[in-house]
């Protein structure tokens, strides 16, 4: 069974954790395990996102240059190869003596007049509090919205993806046998311009949108969302929070969800679960053989619930 994984940002490096390598590393382990888990019966491709270490690169350059930042398609390369070199490493230690693994950086191409380049919505960078917010907004003009769980964070751009470009070298690692970790941070965000050429665009692609498409062009059988919680949540917060367990895409079509966080997962799942009539899973990291198993997290079919793997 064909598997894709996309494994949050936010469970790589959880909110209000030091930003460090020491922590990024840490939790790439703990991940490393449950992938580890998976591959042993599955072929897995994973993906993966890096709103806090693409935020964290772009305090870092403007740091040394407020007036000439890093563009954000570079600063998503650097996190894509980073994050997926400490995959890659960690996974292949868990992994039984023979595994095979290879990380890709991956360009994938937006529309230059997606709406989502007006109205920013992708959480990137630290969670502030409001003093720190406002001489955030100050020195360079960010954009910051609050948080579900609190505090203040960046939000950029972040158009559909249209097209994964290099699909064919997935292909043919995965033929291979190959762990494939690739589209990482939803993928460098590039556009064609009126020359013809490609060119890189301040914009950070949702991981999970890419995922999906991911998923949907090498034909998988299951689609896994995995992050900090447990499920998809109706209330969540509220006097009246309920975890979801089986659940169809239309179902999830009337919650009122966070647009940057749970809003794209429940899009992604509910895209490919319709497209696809297979089983597209969100919930925690550590549950991710669960989920797939119908045990826990929140599972996502075409119609009606039917019997999981």
């Amino acid at each position: 069974m064909l598997v894709v994984v996309a494994l949050g940002g936010n469970a790589l490096l959880r909110r209000h954790e030091p930003m460090t390598a020491a922590a990024q590393i840490a939790n790439v382990k703990i991940a490393a395990i449950a992938l580890a888990d998976l591959a042993r019966d599955h072929q897995i491709v994973i993906a993966h996102g890096n709103g806090p270490q693409v935020g964290l690169l772009a305090l870092q350059g403007a740091a040394y240059d407020p007036a000439k930042p890093w563009p954000l398609d570079v600063l998503g390369a650097e996190t894509e190869g980073m994050i997926g070199y400490l995959i890659e490493q960690e996974l292949m230690n868990a992994l039984p003596e023979g595994a095979h693994c290879a990380t890709l950086l991956s360009r994938v191409e937006v529309d230059p007049a997606d709406p989502a380049f007006k109205a920013p919505s992708k959480p990137i960078g630290p969670v502030y509090s409001m003093e720190e917010a406002t001489q955030a907004k100050r020195t360079h003009d960010w954009t910051l919205v609050t948080e579900v769980s609190g505090g203040l964070r960046r939000v950029v751009p972040s158009p559909l993806p249209q097209r994964i470009i290099g699909l064919d070298a997935i292909k043919v690692l995965l033929g291979a046998g190959q762990t494939v970790i690739c589209a990482g941070g939803g993928g460098i965000p590039v556009v064609r311009n009126s020359a013809g050429e490609m060119q890189g665009v301040e914009a950070v692609i949702d991981k999970d949108r890419t995922a999906a498409l991911l998923a949907l062009e090498l034909k998988a059988d299951a689609l896994l969302l995995l992050t900090d919680v447990i499920a998809v949540f109706e209330d969540y917060g509220g006097p009246d929070q309920r975890a979801l367990s089986a659940t169809t895409a239309d179902a999830l079509g009337g919650l009122d969800l966070a647009p940057g966080s749970m809003g794209p997962k429940v899009a992604a799942a509910s895209d490919f679960a319709r497209r696809s009539g297979k089983l597209a899973g969100i919930g925690q990291l550590a549950d991710a053989r669960a989920i797939l198993e119908g045990r826990a997290g929140t599972r996502v079919t075409q119609e009606k619930p039917v019997p999981l793997i």
